[in-house]
C-alpha cells in the first residue's frame, strides 16, 4: 500500500516565485493542469468582501490576448474540462485535457496571470457583479437553509476574524464592487509568487518544464504576500440562535470549535465525526432515524481550516419535529462517547472506510492534480499521501474518546433553523 501511495515528482521554482510541481502518470493520454492561488475569503477585510469568489468569474471573462467566455470554449473543443473554485485561504483553477493539448492549458492559464488587468473593464465588472448577486440570492438567501452557514461564522467569529464572512461576499458589498479595487486586489494576490501549479499525467518532463519557463517565465512576480495568523476567540458559553426560514422541515446546527487543518487532533476529530453521525452506520443515524424515527436525516463532519476548526452535527428533523428533543438526544449519546469511548469495531470499521474512499478518489488523475497541490499548500510536501493516511491508521479508542471529550465538552454554538409557520422549536 505504502509504495501504490509515495508518488514521484518534481518540485522548481521559477525566477518569479511561481512554483511548479511535475508528475509523471502514463496510464492514460490525459494531462491535468491545477493552479492554486494563496488568496481565498480570508484574504479580504470587512467592507470589501466577496472579491476572490468574484474573480472565479472574472477569471474567465477574457484576459489580453484571450475572448471572453473563449478559455471555456478553446479547452471544450480541445476534448478538456475546466473549472474553478473558491475557499476561505485558495482559489483553484483547473483543466483535465488530452496531453498534447498541454500548451493550450499553459498559455491560456498564464495569459490571465500575467495580462489579466488589461482585460479588467468597468462593462465586465458591472456584468459579473449582477451574475454574483444572483447567485447569492439563489444559493443562500432564497435557497431553504441557505443563510444557515453565513449566520453561524459570523456568530462564531467575530467581525474582524477573516472567517466571519461569507466567501461570497455580504450583498452589500458586492453592489459596491469598485475597479479600482478588484485591480489592487488582482495585482497583490495573482501574481506567479503567489500560485503553485502542478501538471500531473501523461507528460515528458523536460518538454514541460521548456513550456512552463516560455509562458510563464517573463511574467513579474510581486511583493511577498503577507501570512494570516490570527487565532479566534474561545467560545466561554453557548451561544443560541433561531432562524425562521422558508423551510417545511425543522433543521438543528450545533458547532464546537476544533483544530485546524493538518493540526494533531484533525484525523481524530474526522474519525469522531464518521462514528458519530456521518454515516448509516452511525451512533447517530441509527438511533434517530432508524429506531426513534424521529429525524429525516443526520450529519456530522470536521471542518477543518488554516487558522481553526469547526466540529459540526447537523440534523433534520421529522415534519413538526421537536428539535429540543434531538439536541437531548446528541448530547446524551457525546456524554457515553466521552464516558464509554468507542468500540474496535467502530473504529475498524471508519478507518477503513477512510482508506477505501480515499483511494478511490486518487484514481482520478484531476483530483489526484488537486491533492499534490493541497499538500504542497498545507504541509509544503506535495508527495503526503503515506503521512495523511497513517495520520488516521495510528489512531486508537482512547484517543478518540479523550478528543470527544476535549472538544465536545466545550461551549458550543446552536443554530435552529424552523419553518415561518412553527411558533416553537
Amino acid at each position: 500500500m505504502s509504495n501504490l501511495l509515495d508518488i514521484k515528482y518534481e518540485k522548481f521554482k521559477l525566477e518569479n516565485g511561481l512554483e511548479v510541481i511535475l508528475y509523471q502518470n502514463r496510464m492514460l493520454p490525459l494531462v491535468s493542469v491545477n493552479l492554486w492561488y494563496r488568496v481565498g475569503s480570508a484574504n479580504e477585510r470587512p467592507g470589501k468582501t466577496g472579491f476572490a469568489h468574484l474573480f472565479e468569474h472574472m477569471m474567465f471573462q477574457g484576459s489580453e490576448n484571450v475572448g471572453k467566455e473563449k478559455h471555456f470554449r478553446y479547452i471544450q473543443e480541445a476534448g478538456g474540462t475546466l473549472n474553478g473554485s473558491t475557499s476561505l485561504e485558495r482559489t483553484n483553477y483547473f483543466e483535465t485535457l488530452p496531453s498534447n493539448n498541454l500548451d493550450l492549458a499553459l498559455w491560456l492559464e498564464s495569459d490571465r496571470m500575467g495580462f489579466m488587468l488589461e482585460g479588467l473593464t468597468q462593462e465586465k465588472l458591472d456584468n459579473q457583479k449582477d451574475v454574483v448577486m444572483n447567485e447569492r440570492r439563489q444559493r443562500y438567501e432564497n435557497q431553504p437553509y441557505g443563510r444557515a452557514w453565513e449566520i453561524i461564522f459570523s456568530n462564531l467569529f467575530t467581525p474582524d476574524f477573516p472567517y466571519h464572512w461569507p466567501t461570497i461576499g455580504w450583498m452589500e458589498d458586492i453592489k459596491n464592487f469598485n475597479l479600482n479595487d478588484i485591480k489592487e486586489f488582482f495585482k497583490t494576490y495573482y501574481a506567479p509568487n503567489n500560485c503553485s501549479i502542478v501538471i500531473a499525467g501523461d507528460i515528458d518532463d523536460l518538454a514541460v518544464k521548456k513550456s512552463i519557463e516560455k509562458y510563464f517565465g517573463s511574467i513579474p512576480g510581486n511583493g511577498e504576500v503577507q501570512k494570516i495568523t490570527k487565532t479566534p476567540k474561545e467560545l466561554t458559553e453557548d451561544i443560541i440562535l433561531i432562524h425562521k426560514d422558508n423551510v417545511q422541515l425543522p433543521r438543528l446546527y450545533l458547532c464546537w470549535m476544533s483544530d485546524k487543518v493538518y493540526g494533531l487532533d484533525d484525523p481524530a476529530l474526522d474519525v469522531l465525526s464518521d462514528i458519530l453521525g456521518s454515516s448509516k452506520n452511525s451512533r447517530l443515524y441509527k438511533s434517530l432515524v432508524y429506531e426513534q424515527q424521529i429525524a429525516q436525516d443526520v450529519s456530522a463532519f470536521q471542518y477543518s481550516a488554516n487558522l481553526t476548526g469547526m466540529f459540526f452535527v447537523i440534523i433534520t428533523a421529522k415534519p413538526d419535529g421537536d428539535l429540543q428533543l434531538l439536541k437531548k438526544n446528541v448530547e446524551d449519546e457525546i456524554a457515553r462517547l466521552i464516558d464509554s469511548g468507542v468500540t474496535e469495531d467502530e473504529l475498524l470499521r471508519t478507518k477503513n472506510g477512510i482508506k477505501s474512499s480515499y483511494i478511490y478518489s486518487l484514481q482520478n488523475i484531476e483530483q489526484l492534480a488537486n491533492q499534490i497541490n493541497n499538500y504542497n499548500f498545507y504541509l509544503n510536501e506535495p508527495n503526503s499521501f503515506n503521512y495523511d493516511l497513517d495520520r488516521y491508521n495510528s489512531l486508537d479508542v482512547i484517543q478518540i474518546q479523550k478528543i470527544a471529550k476535549k472538544y465536545l465538552s466545550k461551549p458550543k454554538l446552536e443554530l435552529s433553523v424552523i419553518p415561518k409557520r412553527k411558533k416553537t422549536l
